[in-house]
């Protein structure tokens, strides 16, 4: 394939929080390595790019970067040029909105109106400016589950009405996306159980959506030698106080556990929300000197955290693709998971396997790993290797490749 100028769209890209700032980080680097030349543009928070890509900034407000109406008001206020977008997104967010995906995908067609660029692919915005850019130029929409799922959970999660209709004004976006995802001509999803939420979901046409798994530096993400395993050690990623990742069940088996093993201990790599649910979880269970949070750190801190992990647990309720998965296995550490929409298919033989919202089915498979460590440390092993095999970003660099190439090809006879 000749050398592309590609732009990759990211309305949002946190260096540390969230699967998207590592999706943007590892694909722009994936297709810079195969020799095209590759430009992040992103809103705020930015994301930490390789050495040698480009990031194009494109900043809105950042209004959820503080919680004061003093200081969102001086965002708006001391912005330049300020445009009908910028006073969307804040009486928007002043009412409860989460704006950022339709005014990113605006200010991205005002930006791609003036420049050029032979595909351009975009990290799940699905906003109408997406649609204007898909007109212009070769387009893929990445979208990795759909957020309707977030949304049902969050929903079912609390009785209170004030809590409902906060989510409802919080995902008020999925009207937008709902109407934008079945017009979307290419669309990538990391997952099979990902693809079929987004046809059920989005009302999406099968034939346009792509399967390409996420890939995974296997280098970064090692089993360190020189790390001790402690064997009363657990490990878990989630956002903490957000219903689809299960956390409550995680925290649940290690009360389970401590009646037995009293130094048996959980690393959270995610952060805590002050007198949230899962705070006032953990001092109902008297397990507040046992759980520990770890939050903003690299990956090369969360490689190391793996290393001394004897267990790693994902308790999620639905992933799209899951990193924490494919992350805790190639560190080779023994993991337990739940047998819910991607992950089944992401660790084939390699994890144990337990039902959604069963804290008792996690704290029975802790005891039994920990009985015969050696079986399942094996079993690790071995699954570092279908990491390895399976989700190596030289190979799914390879699936891009063949998808952009079509892509380009459609568009071009399109447009003769």
């Amino acid at each position: 394939m000749q050398k592309l100028n590609i732009a990759i769209l990211s309305y949002r890209s946190a260096k540390f929080g969230g699967g998207q700032g590592v999706y943007v980080k590892d694909i722009s680097l994936a297709l810079t390595l195969i020799g095209h030349n590759v430009d992040v543009i992103s809103g705020p928070p930015y994301p930490d790019l390789h050495e040698g890509i480009n990031l194009i900034k494109l900043p809105g407000l950042n209004l959820f970067e503080t919680f004061s109406f003093k200081d969102r008001i001086k965002k708006l206020f001391y912005k330049k040029q300020k445009k009908i977008n910028d006073y969307y997104e804040f009486f928007s967010v002043l009412f409860g909105g989460f704006p950022e995906m339709k005014t990113f995908g605006d200010r991205a067609n005002d930006f791609l109106s003036n420049n050029n660029y032979d595909l351009v692919l975009d990290n799940q915005s699905l906003s109408y400016g997406m649609l204007e850019i898909q007109k212009r130029f070769p387009f893929i929409e990445i979208i990795h589950h759909p957020i309707t799922f977030d949304y049902k959970y969050e929903l079912a999660s609390s009785k209170k009405i004030k809590y409902k209709f906060s989510r409802y004004r919080w995902y008020s976006f999925l009207k937008m996306q709902k109407k934008v995802a079945p017009k979307i001509n290419r669309i990538v999803s990391p997952s099979q159980s990902s693809k079929d939420g987004i046809i059920k979901e989005f009302k999406c046409n099968e034939e346009n959506i792509t399967v390409i798994n996420n890939g995974l530096d296997t280098d970064e993400f090692r089993p360190i030698s020189k790390y001790i395993r402690n064997p009363y050690r657990l490990i878990t990623t989630a956002s903490a106080d957000v219903p689809l990742k299960g956390l409550d069940y995680s925290l649940k088996a290690l009360k389970d556990l401590k009646s037995d093993f009293p130094e048996m201990h959980l690393i959270v790599i995610g952060s805590i929300k002050e007198n949230g649910h899962t705070q006032r979880l953990i001092n109902e269970l008297d397990i507040k000197d046992s759980v520990f949070f770890k939050s903003n750190i690299t990956k090369a801190k969360i490689t190391e955290l793996y290393s001394t992990s004897s267990i790693a647990i994902v308790s999620s309720l639905y992933e799209g693709f899951g990193y924490p998965v494919i992350e805790a296995m190639s560190c080779e550490v023994p993991l337990i998971a739940t047998n819910i929409s991607s992950i089944p298919e992401l660790v084939d033989d390699y994890a144990t396997l337990v039902d959604p919202k069963s804290h008792k089915m996690i704290s029975d498979s802790v005891k039994e790993i920990m009985i015969d460590y050696k079986k399942y440390k094996e079993i690790a092993i071995n699954g570092r290797q279908h990491v390895i095999d399976r989700f190596n970003w030289a190979k799914i660099t390879k699936q891009y490749e063949n998808i952009i190439l079509k892509t380009i090809e459609k568009f071009n006879d399109a447009n003769l």
